[in-house]
Protein backbone atom coordinates (compact mmCIF):
# COMPACT_ATOMS: atom_id res chain seq x y z
CA UNK A 1 0.00 0.00 0.00
CA UNK A 2 1.42 3.23 -0.83
CA UNK A 3 2.60 5.47 1.79
CA UNK A 4 0.68 8.51 2.24
CA UNK A 5 1.32 11.91 4.53
CA UNK A 6 1.28 11.22 8.16
CA UNK A 7 2.30 13.71 10.99
CA UNK A 8 4.21 10.62 12.97
CA UNK A 9 6.48 9.77 10.01
CA UNK A 10 7.18 13.43 8.47
CA UNK A 11 9.64 15.69 10.23
CA UNK A 12 10.80 19.25 9.31
CA UNK A 13 13.68 17.85 7.63
CA UNK A 14 11.15 15.58 4.93
CA UNK A 15 12.43 16.86 1.69
CA UNK A 16 9.44 17.02 -0.59
CA UNK A 17 9.35 18.57 -4.46
CA UNK A 18 6.35 21.06 -4.83
CA UNK A 19 4.87 20.94 -8.37
CA UNK A 20 2.51 23.50 -10.53
CA UNK A 21 0.51 23.65 -13.51
CA UNK A 22 -0.69 27.01 -14.97
CA UNK A 23 -3.75 25.62 -16.84
CA UNK A 24 -4.44 29.85 -17.77
CA UNK A 25 -6.30 30.33 -14.57
CA UNK A 26 -5.51 33.66 -13.10
CA UNK A 27 -5.28 32.41 -9.75
CA UNK A 28 -2.19 30.25 -10.39
CA UNK A 29 0.95 30.47 -7.87
CA UNK A 30 3.41 30.92 -10.36
CA UNK A 31 5.90 30.67 -7.42
CA UNK A 32 4.02 28.04 -5.54
CA UNK A 33 4.04 30.09 -2.22
CA UNK A 34 0.64 28.86 -1.00
CA UNK A 35 1.83 25.54 -1.19
CA UNK A 36 5.39 25.91 0.12
CA UNK A 37 3.35 27.41 3.65
CA UNK A 38 1.09 24.72 3.20
CA UNK A 39 3.94 21.64 3.23
CA UNK A 40 5.92 23.79 5.84
CA UNK A 41 2.75 23.70 8.46
CA UNK A 42 2.40 19.81 7.63
CA UNK A 43 5.94 19.23 8.66
CA UNK A 44 7.99 18.99 5.32
CA UNK A 45 10.65 20.90 4.06
CA UNK A 46 10.09 21.94 0.50
CA UNK A 47 13.75 21.22 -1.62
CA UNK A 48 12.58 21.95 -5.11
CA UNK A 49 9.97 23.36 -7.47
CA UNK A 50 8.46 22.23 -10.23
CA UNK A 51 6.79 24.95 -13.02
CA UNK A 52 4.92 24.03 -16.11
CA UNK A 53 2.26 25.13 -18.80
CA UNK A 54 0.00 23.26 -20.07
CA UNK A 55 -3.41 23.56 -22.41
CA UNK A 56 -5.54 20.98 -19.98
CA UNK A 57 -3.97 18.26 -17.76
CA UNK A 58 -2.30 14.71 -19.55
CA UNK A 59 -5.00 12.03 -18.31
CA UNK A 60 -2.26 9.57 -17.36
CA UNK A 61 0.29 11.72 -16.02
CA UNK A 62 -1.38 15.71 -15.30
CA UNK A 63 1.72 16.64 -15.88
CA UNK A 64 2.75 14.98 -19.01
CA UNK A 65 5.62 12.17 -19.87
CA UNK A 66 8.32 14.70 -20.90
CA UNK A 67 7.98 16.78 -17.38
CA UNK A 68 7.72 13.78 -15.67
CA UNK A 69 11.14 12.43 -16.79
CA UNK A 70 12.38 16.01 -15.53
CA UNK A 71 10.43 15.15 -12.23
CA UNK A 72 11.75 11.97 -11.73
CA UNK A 73 15.31 13.52 -12.06
CA UNK A 74 14.33 15.89 -9.55
CA UNK A 75 13.40 13.90 -7.06
CA UNK A 76 16.64 11.88 -7.40
CA UNK A 77 19.14 14.50 -7.28
CA UNK A 78 17.54 15.99 -3.85
CA UNK A 79 16.10 12.54 -2.65
CA UNK A 80 13.07 13.65 -1.74
CA UNK A 81 10.61 11.45 -0.09
CA UNK A 82 7.42 12.48 -1.25
CA UNK A 83 6.01 14.95 -4.09
CA UNK A 84 3.14 17.39 -3.93
CA UNK A 85 1.00 18.89 -6.55
CA UNK A 86 -0.66 22.42 -6.31
CA UNK A 87 -3.75 21.10 -7.95
CA UNK A 88 -5.80 17.98 -7.29
CA UNK A 89 -5.36 15.13 -8.88
CA UNK A 90 -7.13 11.88 -10.40
CA UNK A 91 -7.36 8.77 -8.72
CA UNK A 92 -5.68 7.37 -11.54
CA UNK A 93 -2.77 9.87 -11.87
CA UNK A 94 -1.87 9.69 -8.45
CA UNK A 95 -1.84 6.26 -9.29
CA UNK A 96 0.59 6.68 -12.25
CA UNK A 97 2.70 9.18 -10.79
CA UNK A 98 3.51 7.23 -8.19
CA UNK A 99 4.70 4.06 -10.24
CA UNK A 100 6.77 6.24 -12.09
CA UNK A 101 8.55 8.68 -9.73
CA UNK A 102 8.42 5.17 -7.15
CA UNK A 103 7.56 7.96 -4.15
CA UNK A 104 4.33 9.00 -2.61
CA UNK A 105 2.46 11.94 -4.60
CA UNK A 106 -0.29 13.94 -3.03
CA UNK A 107 -2.51 16.60 -4.12
CA UNK A 108 -3.51 20.11 -2.28
CA UNK A 109 -6.49 18.91 -1.34
CA UNK A 110 -4.55 15.94 0.92
CA UNK A 111 -1.84 18.03 2.42
CA UNK A 112 -4.99 20.18 3.33
CA UNK A 113 -7.06 17.39 4.99
CA UNK A 114 -3.50 16.01 7.15
CA UNK A 115 -2.87 19.79 8.48
CA UNK A 116 -6.64 19.99 9.59
CA UNK A 117 -5.93 16.88 11.04
CA UNK A 118 -3.10 18.07 12.95
CA UNK A 119 -4.88 20.75 14.43
CA UNK A 120 -7.88 19.91 15.30
CA UNK A 121 -7.97 19.99 18.96
CA UNK A 122 -12.29 19.88 19.72
CA UNK A 123 -14.17 16.41 19.17
CA UNK A 124 -16.44 18.29 16.61
CA UNK A 125 -13.18 19.25 14.76
CA UNK A 126 -11.66 15.62 14.95
CA UNK A 127 -15.20 14.32 13.98
CA UNK A 128 -15.23 16.73 11.19
CA UNK A 129 -11.72 16.38 9.56
CA UNK A 130 -12.25 12.65 9.80
CA UNK A 131 -15.56 12.90 7.91
CA UNK A 132 -13.73 14.73 4.71
CA UNK A 133 -10.48 12.68 4.73
CA UNK A 134 -13.12 9.39 4.69
CA UNK A 135 -14.49 10.99 1.47
CA UNK A 136 -11.40 11.90 0.22
CA UNK A 137 -10.23 8.38 0.51
CA UNK A 138 -13.23 6.90 -0.73
CA UNK A 139 -12.27 8.45 -4.18
CA UNK A 140 -8.76 7.05 -4.15
CA UNK A 141 -9.98 3.43 -3.59
CA UNK A 142 -9.58 2.37 -7.97
CA UNK A 143 -7.03 -0.04 -8.52
CA UNK A 144 -4.60 1.93 -6.06
CA UNK A 145 -3.47 -1.20 -3.86
CA UNK A 146 -2.30 -4.27 -5.33
CA UNK A 147 -4.45 -5.86 -2.36
CA UNK A 148 -7.23 -4.75 -4.08
CA UNK A 149 -6.77 -7.05 -7.19
CA UNK A 150 -8.60 -10.80 -6.03
CA UNK A 151 -11.72 -11.05 -7.53
CA UNK A 152 -12.40 -15.18 -7.36
CA UNK A 153 -14.24 -17.11 -5.18
CA UNK A 154 -17.35 -17.96 -4.00
CA UNK A 155 -21.35 -16.69 -4.34
CA UNK A 156 -23.37 -15.27 -2.02
CA UNK A 157 -20.78 -14.99 0.83
CA UNK A 158 -20.45 -11.74 2.92
CA UNK A 159 -17.20 -10.78 2.88
CA UNK A 160 -15.90 -14.00 1.41
CA UNK A 161 -13.42 -14.19 -1.78
CA UNK A 162 -16.24 -14.00 -3.85
CA UNK A 163 -16.53 -10.17 -3.15
CA UNK A 164 -14.05 -8.40 -4.28
CA UNK A 165 -11.51 -6.39 -1.62
CA UNK A 166 -12.40 -2.90 -3.18
CA UNK A 167 -15.99 -3.48 -2.67
CA UNK A 168 -15.33 -4.69 1.19
CA UNK A 169 -12.60 -1.46 1.39
CA UNK A 170 -15.43 0.61 -0.21
CA UNK A 171 -18.42 -0.74 2.11
CA UNK A 172 -16.29 -0.42 5.33
CA UNK A 173 -15.59 3.09 4.21
CA UNK A 174 -19.44 3.92 3.60
CA UNK A 175 -20.09 2.76 7.07
CA UNK A 176 -17.50 4.70 8.80
CA UNK A 177 -18.90 7.84 7.09
CA UNK A 178 -22.57 6.71 8.02
CA UNK A 179 -21.66 6.64 12.10
CA UNK A 180 -19.31 9.79 11.28
CA UNK A 181 -22.07 12.28 9.92
CA UNK A 182 -24.38 10.58 12.92
CA UNK A 183 -22.14 11.83 15.21
CA UNK A 184 -21.68 15.43 13.83
CA UNK A 185 -25.35 15.59 13.93
CA UNK A 186 -25.38 15.28 17.38
CA UNK A 187 -22.95 18.30 17.87
CA UNK A 188 -24.45 20.20 15.20
CA UNK A 189 -28.04 19.81 17.27
CA UNK A 190 -25.87 20.67 21.05
CA UNK A 191 -24.66 23.74 18.97
CA UNK A 192 -28.13 24.74 17.71
CA UNK A 193 -29.52 24.86 21.34
CA UNK A 194 -26.92 27.17 22.26
CA UNK A 195 -27.75 29.43 19.35
CA UNK A 196 -31.07 29.59 20.21
CA UNK A 197 -30.47 30.80 23.60
CA UNK A 198 -28.61 33.34 22.07
CA UNK A 199 -31.16 34.29 19.79
CA UNK A 200 -33.89 34.07 22.61
CA UNK A 201 -31.67 36.48 24.78
CA UNK A 202 -31.66 39.05 22.10
CA UNK A 203 -27.91 38.39 21.73
CA UNK A 204 -26.28 40.34 18.94
CA UNK A 205 -23.67 37.86 17.25
CA UNK A 206 -20.69 38.58 14.95
CA UNK A 207 -18.35 36.38 13.35
CA UNK A 208 -14.85 36.62 12.20
CA UNK A 209 -14.23 34.85 9.01
CA UNK A 210 -11.55 35.71 6.65
CA UNK A 211 -8.49 34.01 4.55
CA UNK A 212 -6.23 32.03 6.64
CA UNK A 213 -3.06 33.44 8.16
CA UNK A 214 -5.27 37.46 8.25
CA UNK A 215 -5.18 37.68 11.59
CA UNK A 216 -8.36 36.82 12.64
CA UNK A 217 -7.17 35.06 16.06
CA UNK A 218 -5.00 37.87 17.33
CA UNK A 219 -7.99 40.14 16.70
CA UNK A 220 -9.77 38.06 18.31
CA UNK A 221 -7.79 37.87 20.81
CA UNK A 222 -7.14 41.77 21.54
CA UNK A 223 -11.25 42.28 21.34
CA UNK A 224 -12.53 39.94 23.78
CA UNK A 225 -8.97 39.28 26.13
CA UNK A 226 -9.10 35.82 25.31
CA UNK A 227 -6.01 33.14 24.85
CA UNK A 228 -7.32 31.29 22.08
CA UNK A 229 -4.36 29.94 19.56
CA UNK A 230 -2.85 32.73 17.16
CA UNK A 231 0.17 32.29 15.30
CA UNK A 232 2.10 33.12 11.84
CA UNK A 233 0.92 29.88 9.90
CA UNK A 234 -1.96 28.76 7.71
CA UNK A 235 -4.88 27.69 9.45
CA UNK A 236 -3.56 28.04 12.89
CA UNK A 237 -7.43 27.92 14.40
CA UNK A 238 -9.68 25.24 13.16
CA UNK A 239 -12.03 25.07 16.27
CA UNK A 240 -15.04 28.05 16.50
CA UNK A 241 -14.23 29.80 19.81
CA UNK A 242 -17.00 31.66 20.86
CA UNK A 243 -16.52 34.55 23.78
CA UNK A 244 -18.93 37.61 25.17
CA UNK A 245 -17.45 41.52 24.27
CA UNK A 246 -18.79 44.26 26.52
CA UNK A 247 -19.46 47.38 23.88
CA UNK A 248 -19.35 50.49 26.45
CA UNK A 249 -21.08 52.34 23.72
CA UNK A 250 -24.28 50.12 23.82
CA UNK A 251 -24.02 49.43 27.25
CA UNK A 252 -24.56 45.57 25.96
CA UNK A 253 -22.47 42.45 25.27
CA UNK A 254 -22.41 40.71 22.01
CA UNK A 255 -21.13 37.60 21.15
CA UNK A 256 -17.82 37.73 18.90
CA UNK A 257 -16.80 34.03 16.93
CA UNK A 258 -13.79 33.41 15.35
CA UNK A 259 -13.79 30.94 12.83
CA UNK A 260 -11.81 28.24 10.57
CA UNK A 261 -10.04 30.40 8.24
CA UNK A 262 -10.93 29.97 4.47
CA UNK A 263 -8.41 29.14 1.65
CA UNK A 264 -7.97 28.93 -2.23
CA UNK A 265 -9.34 25.41 -3.68
CA UNK A 266 -10.46 24.72 -0.20
CA UNK A 267 -11.98 20.96 -0.68
CA UNK A 268 -15.41 20.83 -1.23
CA UNK A 269 -15.66 17.93 1.60
CA UNK A 270 -14.20 20.32 3.94
CA UNK A 271 -16.67 22.77 3.37
CA UNK A 272 -19.41 20.09 3.86
CA UNK A 273 -17.78 18.19 6.77
CA UNK A 274 -17.49 21.83 8.41
CA UNK A 275 -20.69 22.84 8.09
CA UNK A 276 -22.10 22.70 11.47
CA UNK A 277 -18.54 25.11 12.68
CA UNK A 278 -19.31 27.46 9.96
CA UNK A 279 -22.80 27.48 10.83
CA UNK A 280 -21.39 30.15 12.86
CA UNK A 281 -21.11 32.40 10.67
CA UNK A 282 -24.13 31.10 8.53
CA UNK A 283 -26.29 32.39 11.74
CA UNK A 284 -24.32 35.80 12.88
CA UNK A 285 -26.07 38.77 11.97
CA UNK A 286 -22.72 40.49 11.22
CA UNK A 287 -19.34 39.40 9.31
CA UNK A 288 -16.26 41.18 10.25
CA UNK A 289 -14.39 40.03 6.94
CA UNK A 290 -10.45 40.18 7.93
CA UNK A 291 -8.07 40.82 5.19
CA UNK A 292 -4.76 40.78 5.49
CA UNK A 293 -3.86 44.36 3.68
CA UNK A 294 -0.33 43.66 3.58
CA UNK A 295 -0.17 40.93 1.21
CA UNK A 296 0.01 41.94 -2.32
CA UNK A 297 -2.46 39.11 -3.37
CA UNK A 298 -5.76 40.39 -1.25
CA UNK A 299 -7.98 41.35 -3.87
CA UNK A 300 -7.73 37.31 -4.77
CA UNK A 301 -8.00 36.53 -0.92
CA UNK A 302 -11.05 38.74 -0.69
CA UNK A 303 -12.39 37.11 -3.83
CA UNK A 304 -12.13 33.21 -2.26
CA UNK A 305 -13.59 34.04 0.92
CA UNK A 306 -16.80 35.54 -0.96
CA UNK A 307 -16.81 32.16 -2.88
CA UNK A 308 -17.08 30.35 0.46
CA UNK A 309 -19.55 32.56 2.17
CA UNK A 310 -21.32 31.76 -0.71
CA UNK A 311 -21.11 28.19 -1.04
CA UNK A 312 -22.38 27.98 2.68
CA UNK A 313 -24.91 30.29 2.19
CA UNK A 314 -23.80 33.15 4.03
CA UNK A 315 -23.26 35.90 1.02
CA UNK A 316 -26.72 37.89 1.98
CA UNK A 317 -25.19 38.68 5.47
CA UNK A 318 -24.08 41.94 6.26
CA UNK A 319 -20.26 42.46 6.16
CA UNK A 320 -17.58 45.01 7.15
CA UNK A 321 -13.79 44.67 5.87
CA UNK A 322 -11.52 44.74 8.38
CA UNK A 323 -7.98 45.72 6.28
CA UNK A 324 -5.70 44.38 9.18
CA UNK A 325 -2.32 44.13 9.95
CA UNK A 326 -1.95 47.88 9.20
CA UNK A 327 1.84 48.16 10.76
CA UNK A 328 3.24 45.44 8.34
CA UNK A 329 2.18 48.27 5.32
CA UNK A 330 5.20 50.53 4.32
CA UNK A 331 4.69 53.95 5.57
CA UNK A 332 4.82 55.61 2.47
CA UNK A 333 1.43 52.89 1.14
CA UNK A 334 -0.57 53.42 4.77
CA UNK A 335 -4.03 54.48 3.26
CA UNK A 336 -4.77 58.83 4.06
CA UNK A 337 -8.15 57.45 5.17
CA UNK A 338 -8.73 54.58 8.05
CA UNK A 339 -12.55 54.22 7.34
CA UNK A 340 -14.41 54.35 3.59
CA UNK A 341 -16.18 51.69 1.36
CA UNK A 342 -14.65 49.21 -0.68
CA UNK A 343 -16.48 47.51 -3.38
CA UNK A 344 -16.86 43.86 -3.30
CA UNK A 345 -19.22 41.85 -6.22
CA UNK A 346 -20.56 45.20 -7.22
CA UNK A 347 -21.92 46.02 -3.59
CA UNK A 348 -20.19 48.47 -1.36
CA UNK A 349 -18.79 47.71 1.78
CA UNK A 350 -17.76 49.38 5.24
CA UNK A 351 -14.26 48.81 5.26
CA UNK A 352 -11.81 49.89 8.43
CA UNK A 353 -8.11 49.95 8.86
CA UNK A 354 -6.54 48.50 12.02
CA UNK A 355 -3.70 46.13 12.99
CA UNK A 356 -4.67 44.01 16.02
CA UNK A 357 -0.58 42.94 16.64
CA UNK A 358 -0.06 46.36 17.22
CA UNK A 359 -3.47 47.67 19.34
CA UNK A 360 -3.75 50.46 16.27
CA UNK A 361 -7.69 51.26 14.84
CA UNK A 362 -9.40 49.15 17.51
CA UNK A 363 -11.27 51.97 19.09
CA UNK A 364 -12.83 52.70 16.05
CA UNK A 365 -13.52 49.36 15.36
CA UNK A 366 -15.43 48.75 18.98
CA UNK A 367 -17.28 52.19 17.76
CA UNK A 368 -18.61 51.04 14.20
CA UNK A 369 -19.57 47.50 16.66
CA UNK A 370 -21.36 49.97 18.38
CA UNK A 371 -23.35 51.75 15.52
CA UNK A 372 -24.52 48.51 14.21
CA UNK A 373 -26.06 47.30 17.28
CA UNK A 374 -27.83 50.30 18.20
CA UNK A 375 -29.12 50.46 14.59
CA UNK A 376 -30.09 46.99 15.34
CA UNK A 377 -34.08 45.73 16.14
CA UNK A 378 -34.28 44.16 19.36
CA UNK A 379 -35.84 41.59 17.09
CA UNK A 380 -34.05 38.17 16.67
CA UNK A 381 -34.55 38.48 12.93
CA UNK A 382 -32.65 41.93 12.33
CA UNK A 383 -33.14 43.57 8.86
CA UNK A 384 -29.77 45.76 7.93
CA UNK A 385 -30.55 46.10 4.14
CA UNK A 386 -32.07 49.85 5.04
CA UNK A 387 -28.97 51.10 7.51
CA UNK A 388 -27.44 54.33 6.70
CA UNK A 389 -23.99 54.00 6.20
CA UNK A 390 -21.19 54.00 8.31
CA UNK A 391 -18.57 56.33 6.79
CA UNK A 392 -19.26 59.87 4.76
CA UNK A 393 -16.57 59.58 3.38
CA UNK A 394 -16.53 58.99 -0.43
CA UNK A 395 -16.10 55.28 -1.42
CA UNK A 396 -13.45 53.80 -2.58
CA UNK A 397 -14.18 51.93 -5.83
CA UNK A 398 -11.08 49.36 -5.08
CA UNK A 399 -9.31 50.10 -7.94
CA UNK A 400 -6.15 50.75 -5.74
CA UNK A 401 -5.38 49.69 -2.14
CA UNK A 402 -5.80 53.19 -0.65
Amino acid sequence: MTASLSSSSLSASTPVILVGVDLGFSHFDGELQELGLLAETAGMQPVADLVCKRKAPDPALFIGSGKAEELKLLVDMHQAKEVLFDQALSPAQQRNLERFLQCPVNDRTMLILEIFAQRARSHEGKLQVELARLQYLSTRLVRRWSHLERQQGGIGQRGGPGETQIELDKRMIGEAIKRTKEKLQKVKKQRGTQRRQRQRHGVFTVSLVGYTNAGKSTLFNTLVKAQAYAADQLFATLDTTTRQMYLEGAQTSVSLSDTVGFIRALPHGLIDAFQATLQEAIDADLLLHVVDAANPNYREQIGQVQQVLAEIGASAIPQVLVFNKLDAIEPGQRPLRLQDHYEVDGQMLPRIFVSAAANQGLDALRELLTQRVLQAPTAVAREFSDLPPICSVEPDKGENLF
